[in-house]
């Protein structure tokens, strides 16, 4: 087959050696896959017949898995698995097909958007509870509605955005933040007004639209629990809570009711959406917050905030995304517009001031 060498990669070798073939995964010449094998009732080693596509068929979910075949070398290169299996079109592709006595679990990721996250782009074995969210082939967005029109949200529609365990969103106000978050945890299941995965109330809708164009790629058996904070509407979900039992998140401070609300459910593994939980928050306030935080992502869960704080900012492992007109563009720390200014009106708040006098 032109294009395809012949050269047996160390991923092949290790299945030759007869390791675990349940869960092993490598890079194939710009393709990354996994592989689940099964025996195939009926089928016989060497049959020219099998060694063909045509007989594609789905994952028999209770066969047991075998160790001891292995992947036929002409599989072990990105050109040859496009020419055979023929569906190295998108990032979700999978095929199940018949080789020899074996079925074979293969997905395909296309190489051009495939790449390790470290170059900013999706790591297709993550099992984050949102890996990515893109705009939906049967629900296309209209480009002059709002907040399309919103130049961050109108570059997710075009491109689509990648998720890691920790995401931290930074911007002015009016770039589409909060959009972009809102929108997230009404896409996921949660409720836009803020709470669990549980929670239903409603008072008054002011969220946009965007949930309802989004599409979400989710790793395969994540979790589908989740808390969405929503600093504006928080007030109105302590009041619903309060209806369904006993609460003191009332009672307490602004910020001591936010940190609570947060550590109470620090037990929930999931997708954790908040949206600008500083506006309730001391510095001191906001380095709790991390430290929480920092717990869930340790346990699995994923982090996805909007912020205005460089305390939060500064989230240790966090992917930052600075929301602007231009766009989306992933930041370090130190180059934050954000960090900037603020280490500069602390250095000398008069530079700032006397404008305003």
């Amino acid at each position: 087959m032109e294009g395809c060498d012949e050269e047996v990669n160390p991923w092949t070798e290790r299945l030759a050696a007869g390791l675990p073939a349940r869960g092993v995964e490598g890079t194939l010449t710009g393709i990354r896959v996994t592989t689940v094998r099964y025996p195939v009732a009926g089928d016989r080693a060497g049959g020219a017949g099998n060694q063909k596509t045509g007989g594609i068929q789905r994952r028999r979910s209770t066969a047991e898995p075998i160790t001891s075949a292995v992947l036929p070398r002409r599989l072990a290169r990105g050109p040859c698995v496009d020419a055979l299996l023929g569906v190295v079109t998108h990032d979700r592709d999978a095929v199940a097909f018949r080789w020899d006595a074996v079925l074979i679990l293969i997905l395909v990721v296309d190489p051009t958007t495939a790449t390790r996250r470290e170059t900013g782009t999706m790591d297709t074995m993550s099992t984050l509870p949102v890996r990515r969210i893109e705009e939906h082939p049967l629900a296309p967005m209209d480009r002059h509605h709002w907040p399309a029109t919103v130049a961050p949200v109108r570059q997710i529609l075009d491109s689509g955005l990648d998720l890691g365990p920790v995401t931290v969103f930074v911007g002015d106000n009016g770039v589409g933040k909060s959009t972009v978050v809102e929108a997230l945890a009404a896409a996921f299941g949660l409720n836009p007004e803020g709470g669990t995965h549980a929670a239903r109330h409603v008072t008054r809708r002011t969220e946009s639209d965007f949930a309802q164009h989004l599409q979400l790629v989710r790793g395969p058996g994540a979790s589908k629990r989740g808390v969405f904070l929503r600093a504006e509407t928080m007030h109105g979900h302590f009041s619903y809570l309060e209806t369904l039992g006993p609460s003191s998140l009332h009672d307490q401070s602004h910020g001591e009711a936010f940190l609570d609300f947060i550590d109470a459910r620090s037990g929930i593994s999931g997708l954790w959406a908040l949206d600008e939980p500083e506006s309730a928050l001391s510095f001191s306030g906001c380095l709790a917050l991390i430290g929480i935080l920092r717990r869930l992502a340790s346990d699995g869960s994923q982090i996805v905030l909007s912020t205005h704080s460089p305390v939060l900012a500064a989230f240790p492992g966090a992917e930052l995304y600075e929301f602007g007109p231009w766009g989306i563009r992933r930041s370090s720390y130190d180059d934050l517009d954000l960090v900037q200014n603020w280490r500069l009106f602390l250095d000398a708040p008069e530079r700032f001031l006397r404008h305003l006098l």
